[in-house]
């Protein structure tokens, strides 16, 4: 018997707002957060953790953060979930923004 099951469609993203957006990125760690989802390489919750040096739980609390205010969202694939930066939503709503979050990290210098 075929399952009836529909998946769940994602909620839409919150509209970015510009207070919202920068008291998202006031923090260090989301910061750093931000600029490793910049290259755009899908990684899952823990492997940010992995990446930013910080506790799952801790790495999730500020994922949600960034999610609220729109920064990122949540790209499934099968039923896997990965936190995608929002970067064109961004570019277009904050031209210069997340080149401005990554010329301010020595790791990405050169990219912006």
């Amino acid at each position: 018997m075929p399952s009836t099951r529909r998946p769940k469609p994602s909620p839409p993203a919150p509209e970015l707002h510009l207070a919202t957006v920068m008291r998202a990125l006031g923090d260090p760690a989301r910061l750093e957060i931000v600029r490793l989802l910049a290259d755009g390489v899908l990684r899952s919750t823990g492997q940010v953790a992995e990446h930013v040096g910080l506790p799952s739980s801790t790495c999730s609390y500020h994922l949600k953060q960034l999610l609220a205010a729109g920064v990122n969202e949540c790209q499934a694939e099968g039923t896997n979930r990965y936190p995608v930066l929002r970067r064109e939503a961004l570019d277009r709503r904050f031209p210069g923004l997340i080149n401005a979050v990554l010329a301010d990290c020595p790791a990405h210098a050169t990219e912006a």
